[in-house]
């Protein structure tokens, strides 16, 4: 009895710090804009940059735009791009759902060990039903930059789909500790704690 007076008291007091909405300035805080990434690139021949020449795959393929070359790239062969065109596609292609090509070019990232990197590996790992693997990632990610507030997000999300309202307000208070209060970061994981929806983004 006191156990739950005191968890509802904690809830309550960390859901009555102010909002001040869903969308704050950075790219991590709104949807990600469609691009011909996903718009166009869909398709079974796409542009490889070592042969340069396009190769056929079995299947449809979601490429990763470069606007430089007018060309769809394999999602395998991005790494010449530069890694915040990386990133951008991997929010991009994992917004529209397509997990395997967004991690293909998670691949692609110069460096495995940064945070948003293995943010955005817990990421797709959560959407596609792998939830103590998210985990591991999202901890990783937050082990690297403690102050990585998308994380302890997901991370919270994540919780609240396993049904672990205690641990996703854990990350929320953090969230708010960390100078998060008012981000899209705070507000998407306060939503998912109030509502049990959580974000595709």
């Amino acid at each position: 009895m006191l156990r739950a007076l005191i968890l509802t008291t904690a809830i309550t007091s960390a859901l009555a710090l102010p909002s001040t909405g869903f969308a704050a300035g950075s790219d991590d805080n709104a949807k990600p804009k469609k691009t011909e990434t996903t718009q166009n690139c869909l398709n079974v021949r796409q542009w490889d940059p070592d042969k340069n020449a396009y190769v056929r795959f079995s299947q449809p393929v979601n490429g990763v735009w470069d606007a430089k070359i007018g060309k769809c790239v394999r999602p395998d062969k991005t790494s010449y791009l530069d890694a915040d065109e990386l990133y951008k596609a991997v929010r991009e292609l994992a917004y529209a759902g397509r997990y395997n090509e967004a991690n293909t070019v998670l691949d692609q990232m110069p460096d495995q060990a940064e945070d948003r990197v293995l943010t955005y590996r817990g990421f797709t790992a959560r959407k596609t039903g792998q939830l103590e693997l998210a985990n591991v990632f999202y901890q990783q990610a937050i082990d690297a930059n403690p102050d990585n507030i998308l994380a302890r997000s997901y991370m919270g999300q994540g919780k609240v789909v396993e049904g672990d309202t205690v641990a996703a307000m854990i990350q929320l208070r953090e969230i708010q500790a960390r100078g998060g209060a008012g981000t899209w970061a705070e507000a998407s994981l306060r939503d998912a704690i109030e509502t049990g929806t959580t974000y595709n983004y």
